[in-house]
């Protein structure tokens, strides 16, 4: 089957075919026609399968016919996030531009003034995220009673951000007599529900299990100490096979320091992450594709359904909290039926987190050998001997260097030891004649006053007589 056995006109096959298909994948076989005919779709598709042409090839088509009036749209499409909405307008400018389409991206992180301007022209078609589109159509900019076709695409990640409460406020502001198109790797039980009360007698399209990973992709735990991470992955970048890579971290503050120390091991790399300006987010990503920067570093923002050719490699310096965004994160390799490999970095705390994901991938995940950190040289810069005259008085340290008297303490300190001389400790029957003893030492030099532990140390310098305790030359009897 190509594209013409799917009912589209003459100019949009002549945009396909200069974009370089000429096959639709699966999921575009599927609901291309369903769409044509007017009905509602449920599309359950992992990334990667061309779902975002699987609905806008056919909305080019439906909208052909038509014009738009001001602050109207007359098409929605809900994404969950800019780069996603940015991707999807990318699709509709490559595929029509045969068709005279109006078109306005309404996404955070770019000037408002210009998304109101283009919606006063009026659009056929409105590509928006829910939080800019609520905001706009409180100020009363806005209005969707002329949306006749709806689409929420990546529902599931919609409903991981705690965007479903918008999406059904907005569904409820669109008229009732509309197409509606809802796409999602996954189908939670919060997600059919949704669908259940705005979708009509909607047909249901599957092409995987849902949260399958991609077979073209080879899947690897390297099993790791939290301390050898950093090094782990320098040394798996620096593999031959590495052309260019996506790493994946959970902390916006991770990806950036991640992304300096990479630069300073001589890579190629970038960052992108939720607290990036829009404009610079645009910019990482076209370095990336561009092939200016190799390493792109990021946080899950990046994660879910952009489109980048060639990606060698993706790595997960951190195990994602839900599993879901390994599916997705990996899924930006082994794209367009080419083939990937996909390393994740795992630490004894996270054998729970990875459990989750081979339970919801339904298979283990191979283990490539546990990394640890290589140990350090010889500090040549301290002594042996420094070192050694640490040991011995590692337990008592804190006791000693309080004792330890001043200069300016050293004349009281002699006094109140010349007061209190040492005594012998109690032996429990000591001889007479070692009682009575006397004591014979040979002048020398005053010591230095020790504290009172200092009996207990192996250099004392007690030279009383022996405790019957420790004479083992005394008979048993």
């Amino acid at each position: 089957m190509n594209f013409a056995d799917l009912g589209l006109s003459d100019e949009l096959l002549r945009a396909v075919g200069e974009a370089g298909y000429s096959e639709p994948t699966p999921i575009q076989r599927q609901s291309i026609p369903s769409v044509l005919m007017g009905k509602d779709l449920i599309g359950i598709a992992q990334t990667g399968t061309g779902k975002t042409a699987a609905f806008v090839l056919p909305m080019i088509d439906i909208l052909g016919e038509g014009r738009s009036r001001a602050r109207m749209p007359r098409s929605l499409i809900l994404e969950p996030t800019r780069e996603l909405a940015a991707q999807v307008a990318e699709n509709f400018d490559k595929y029509g531009k045969y068709h005279k389409l109006s078109m306005a991206l309404l996404i955070g992180g770019v000037s408002m003034g210009d998304q109101m301007a283009a919606l006063e022209k009026g659009v056929d078609v409105l590509i928006a995220t829910p939080g800019r589109l609520m905001d706009l159509f409180g100020r009363g900019k806005i209005l969707l009673t002329g949306c006749a076709m709806l689409v929420i695409d990546e529902a599931d990640r919609m409903l991981d951000m705690g965007f479903i409460p918008d999406i059904e406020d907005i569904c409820t502001k669109l008229p009732k007599n509309r197409q509606t198109l809802l796409f999602s790797a996954t189908m939670p039980p919060p997600i059919k529900k949704l669908a259940d009360k705005f979708l009509t007698s909607p047909k249901s399209v599957e092409v995987a299990r849902p949260a399958t990973t991609n077979a073209q992709i080879e899947q690897r735990i390297v099993e790791v100490s939290s301390r050898a991470k950093r090094e782990t992955l320098v040394e798996l970048l620096r593999a031959e096979d590495v052309t260019n890579a996506i790493v994946f971290s959970n902390r916006k503050t991770t990806v950036r320091d991640l992304a300096t120390s990479l630069k300073r091991s001589g890579f190629a790399s970038g960052q992108i992450h939720g607290d990036m300006e829009q404009a610079e987010r645009i910019k990482e990503l076209d370095r990336f594709k561009s092939g200016e920067v190799t390493i792109l570093v990021a946080s899950d923002v990046a994660a879910r359904g952009l489109d980048i050719k060639g990606v060698s490699h993706v790595f997960n310096y951190d195990v994602p909290w839900h599993p879901d965004d390994y599916v997705h994160r990996i899924g930006r390799t082994g794209r367009a039926g080419a083939t990937g490999k996909a390393f994740t970095l795992a630490t004894p705390d996270d054998a729970e987190a990875v459990a989750s994901i081979e339970k919801l991938t339904g298979g283990a995940i191979q283990r490539a050998g546990k990394a640890e950190p290589k140990k350090a040289a010889p500090r040549a810069a301290r002594d042996d001997a420094d070192v050694a005259a640490e040991k011995p008085r590692r337990g008592r340290r804190t006791r000693t260097e309080a004792a330890t008297p001043t200069p300016e303490a050293e004349a009281p300190v002699a006094a109140a030891a010349k007061e209190e001389a040492p005594k012998p400790r109690r032996a429990r029957k000591a001889p007479a004649a070692a009682a009575t003893a006397e004591v014979v030492q040979t002048p020398q030099p005053a010591p230095a006053p020790r504290p009172a532990a200092a009996p207990d140390d192996a250099d004392s310098g007690w030279n009383g007589p022996v405790p019957s305790f420790l004479d083992f030359r005394i008979s048993a009897d």
